[in-house]
């Protein structure tokens, strides 16, 4: 059994303690909040705390340990947590600045901990399916493709509290909403070489963009073309994944990326093609992405192996993001060494 901890107590945090529970060989052994109020949850065999240091020292039989809080901070508690020699699961995005993120990565490697960042969309069945036709090579030479998050996040959102919407705590909708679908991209297509972009703050009142657009070259010679919002009313229209290559064309998408829209393959025929969208729509989220990524850490800890999303792969859509918003401010091409 791996004895799991939670820092962290606000929203995103129920997740990871319903991870916790329905995982396999999971258990949630204590959380920690500097809010006390927010400790107050029904769980009597859970142990609470106000302080990370403390929760650490005192229970050596905590395994891993979930970073839940806003992103702004979790480099610092990487830190700590890495120099306890537990392992980490840390939420998306894993850092805000580039060099917190190489940082979070560093202190994992030289304490010889394990650290994992919640990118738990690669876990959906339509998805998973995509992935499995790139990695056989059913595209062919890629095209390019497109990456669309039409959503609402109103000014009632952002208020909830002084941190969201804040360049030092919470980034705006590339790092908030879109690094998922960058994150699927990047998984899916390769490394970028370079990203042109524009960015705006044009209906929140917030420090961050609330839309942004962005062409980027891909290393493979692919271009790309993301489009990403929160401004849309009245509320989320779509999450769109689309993937052009000379032998196929896939398009994922619904309010959220879950259902197949286009499944062109050469060598599939259109009754296995409505086949295969039927299956997904029949189970389009499958298993939770959080508990997906608990139970592979779970593994990874058995196995002595990474983690399926490692601390590389979470900071590979933070530097995408950093040159798309360098390239909006400074309206020049970035090149992504």
């Amino acid at each position: 059994m791996i004895n799991f901890a939670i820092v962290g107590m606000g929203h995103i945090a129920n997740k990871h303690i319903e991870a916790i529970e329905k995982a396999e060989n999971a258990n949630l052994y204590a959380i920690c909040d500097n809010n006390p109020a927010r400790l107050e949850i029904d769980k009597p065999n859970v142990k609470k705390y106000t302080d990370l240091n403390t929760m650490l020292e005192e229970n050596p039989d905590i395994h891993v340990v979930n970073i839940c809080v806003p992103s702004g901070l979790h480099a610092a508690l990487t830190k700590i947590v890495a120099d306890h020699k537990r392992h980490i699961i840390v939420e998306k995005p894993m850092s805000l600045k580039l060099q917190d993120a190489e940082d979070m990565i560093q202190y994992a490697n030289e304490n010889g901990v394990k650290l994992a960042v919640v990118h738990p969309n690669r876990f959906r069945p339509a998805i998973q399916k995509l992935k499995a036709e790139m990695d056989k090579g059913s595209f062919g030479k890629l095209s390019h493709a497109n990456a669309t998050v039409r959503w609402n996040r109103n000014q009632a959102y952002y208020d909830q509290a002084a941190w969201r919407g804040t360049k030092e705590f919470d980034g705006g909708v590339l790092m908030n909403q879109a690094i998922h679908d960058l994150d699927l991209m990047l998984w899916l297509m390769g490394p970028v070489e370079s990203v042109q972009a524009m960015a705006a703050t044009r209906l929140r009142k917030i420090e961050t963009e609330d839309v942004a657009a962005a062409v980027v070259q891909f290393k493979s010679g692919a271009l790309g073309v993301i489009e990403a919002a929160t401004t849309i009313y009245p509320k989320n229209l779509e999450e769109s994944l689309a993937i052009f290559g000379e032998t196929a064309s896939v398009k994922i998408s619904g309010r959220n990326a879950n259902y197949i829209e286009t499944w062109d393959i050469e060598g599939v025929a259109e009754e296995e093609a409505e086949k295969i969208k039927d299956e997904i729509k029949a189970d389009p989220f499958g298993k939770p992405g959080h508990q997906c990524i608990i139970e592979d850490m779970v593994l990874a800890l058995k196995e002595n192996r990474n983690p399926i999303v490692t601390g590389e792969d979470g900071l590979a859509p933070v530097k995408l993001i950093l040159s798309i918003l360098e390239s909006a401010e400074t309206g020049k091409k970035v090149v992504i060494k």
